[in-house]
């Protein structure tokens, strides 16, 4: 056989993955989550069956968004955190790590895993990079998925590492229940701290890189952001995103961290916000499916499929509204 040859990898059963994933087998775990992505029209029925068998299953584990912008050290505070929870606290940890795709080729690196080498080799650990695949807002278009997966196998809390983010895409928090904001010190924090968007939707700031020389900085970073926080309406169960300096290199702040997401769990629990949080979360994932759904349906019609668009004489049609929007009053407007 030539050295560049590949022989194809058969899908598993059905019941052969939900068996495996009850089980918690991370190699049968993890060909679950690539049938969920996959976007091949013959696995759409098996996923599909997959996520109904496995829908009872989930719900229990912790759902931790980190997010922040490229550099600000996402996978390696993840992985002393991570470790952290495994070693000194006995839980099993999965981490799903999204990758930015390009937009020349489509490929991925999925170099994340890379920099959680300690977790990624621990028995109770899961590490799971993905391509985002264009999809915006931080995520991956089968995340919400793939975390449902991680919980029927037996995971009590679930990361997700976003892409770099701005300070619009904020997908990742429709489907987590805590949502961990890390920044940088002397990345103009007394403005930053006062704009609207991710900021204002963080349960948990952190300021990383707070050892070395980068010290006094991340505590400058801390006291302003905690400063700029005040200036926020507050939130309908009550809770004070706290501001905190963490430290991956030397561990310091890292019990901190997570003491603050146990303390924001236990807050959203006792208030209802995070049952009703997630009864949202399940509405935008079925608009979701809906919008993908009708979109696939559209891109494999054949009428649709025979239009070049790159051809000169093809142009956009104007559609001209039904409805003089400016001067009809609220109930002919449909």
């Amino acid at each position: 056989m030539p050295p560049d040859a590949r022989l194809p990898r058969t899908r598993l059963s059905v019941p052969a993955y939900i068996d495996g994933v009850r089980r918690g087998h991370r190699a049968t775990l993890a060909r679950a989550i690539t049938l969920v992505e996959s976007e091949r029209a013959d696995d759409a029925a098996p996923a599909a069956d997959l996520l109904d068998a496995i829908l009872p299953h989930t719900g229990r584990a912790r759902r931790i968004a980190i997010t922040g912008v490229p550099g600000a050290g996402k996978s390696t505070l993840i992985d002393a955190l991570g470790m952290h929870l495994v070693r000194d606290r006995g839980e099993r940890v999965a981490v799903l790590s999204i990758d930015p795709s390009s937009p020349v080729s489509g490929g991925s690196l999925l170099g994340d895993k890379t920099r959680m080498a300690r977790l990624a080799v621990e028995a109770n650990a899961f590490v799971r990079p993905s391509p985002a695949r264009g999809h915006l807002g931080g995520v991956a278009p089968r995340t919400r998925e793939a975390i449902l997966l991680c919980e029927a196998a037996g995971f009590d809390t679930v990361f997700v590492e976003t892409v770099g983010v701005g300070q619009s895409e904020i997908a990742v928090r429709q489907m987590t229940d805590c949502f961990v904001l890390l920044l940088l010190a002397g990345a103009g924090d007394e403005l930053q701290g006062v704009k609207r968007g991710i900021v204002e939707m963080a349960d948990i700031l952190a300021i990383t890189k707070a050892d070395g020389a980068n010290r006094e900085a991340a505590a400058r970073a801390r006291t302003a952001y905690a400063g700029a926080m005040h200036l926020f309406p507050p939130a309908p169960d009550r809770w004070s995103p706290p501001v905190l300096t963490t430290s991956a290199l030397d561990g310091a702040g890292v019990p901190e961290l997570w003491a603050a997401v146990l303390a924001h769990q236990a807050g959203s629990d006792a208030s209802g916000q995070r049952l009703a949080r997630r009864r949202e979360q399940a509405v935008a994932w079925l608009r979701e499916l809906v919008t993908i759904g009708l979109g696939r349906a559209l891109t494999r019609d054949p009428a649709v499929a025979d239009i070049n668009f790159d051809r000169p004489d093809v142009s956009v049609v104007q559609i001209e509204p039904a409805v003089d929007v400016g001067a009809a009053d609220d109930n002919a407007v449909r």
